[in-house]
């Protein structure tokens, strides 16, 4: 499991973000990070990042704010959506402005911080960092989308022991993350499944991994309906997540 970090405010802005004691949330070198980037993530890219005139642009959500009732209220889905999603892009754009930047996927862009000017590298790395995160995280909901199968399964069994077991090291990850972050199970540069956390809007991407399965545990993901009982939209998360996706970019990942 990553380590945790210290609590950053829930906001979109280009504040300081903290650095883990074991250096996951390092930025690796371009040469470590870069290889193979642009098929980190094929839903990523399936999601119109790269727009018009280096202008990174909001994703549509592709379903309806309530279709992913009850598990997650319609109320948030389009907060979460139109007013933090956005606020991530109008803001990342801002930071980005005068730049070549904005002409490649931004999981390029994440994935090589140490490219960025240090005058504007927090701002992109929490606002790129919630760009992507987020334009991922609405392809990995669905209702009622059921538990893994195939060799995603037969991935989970063989690491965990059993989906149960997988699920109670996921919940553990987000249950402890401290403050506002993700939970996620990833592949590793090795191309091995892993659960861990980052702070703030980090991503698996800054060091090398490639994101399968996110869950956000910001605040603003869940207050409007569990208020602070984060562990109840954790076992309410389960029962959203669209395993064929997963299972898509897992399949992609280890191809990658």
């Amino acid at each position: 499991m990553l380590p945790q970090d210290q609590h950053t405010p829930d906001t979109a802005n280009g504040a300081s973000v903290p650095v883990d004691r074991r250096g996951f949330l390092k930025t690796t070198a371009v040469g470590v990070v870069a290889v193979g980037a642009s098929a980190l993530l094929p839903g990523l890219q399936q999601a119109a990042f790269a727009a018009e005139a280096g202008q990174y642009t909001l994703p549509p959500l592709g379903y309806a704010f309530d279709a992913l009732e009850p598990y997650i209220d319609a109320k948030t889905m389009e907060i979460h959506h139109d007013k933090h999603h956005q606020a991530y892009v109008t803001n990342l754009n801002k930071a980005i402005a005068g730049t070549e930047l904005g002409n490649q996927p931004i999981e390029k862009l994440i994935a090589n911080m140490d490219a960025v000017p240090e005058k504007i590298r927090t701002a992109v790395r929490n606002n790129g960092g919630g760009h992507a995160n987020h334009s991922l995280f609405w392809q990995l909901l669905k209702k009622d989308g059921g538990e893994p199968t195939g060799e995603l399964k037969s991935a989970i069994d063989a690491k965990w022991g059993s989906y149960d077991k997988f699920k109670e090291e996921f919940t553990q990850s987000a249950t402890t993350r401290f403050g506002s972050g993700w939970a996620w199970l990833y592949l590793d540069k090795d191309k091995n499944l892993a659960i861990g956390s980052t702070p703030n809007q980090d991503s698996p991407i800054m060091t090398g991994g490639i994101p399968l399965l996110g869950l956000d545990v910001w605040e603003h993901a869940y207050y409007l309906k569990y208020q602070n009982r984060r562990p109840e939209y954790i076992t309410a998360f389960y029962s959203a997540i669209n395993w064929p996706k997963v299972a898509e970019l897992y399949a992609e990942g280890k191809k990658a």
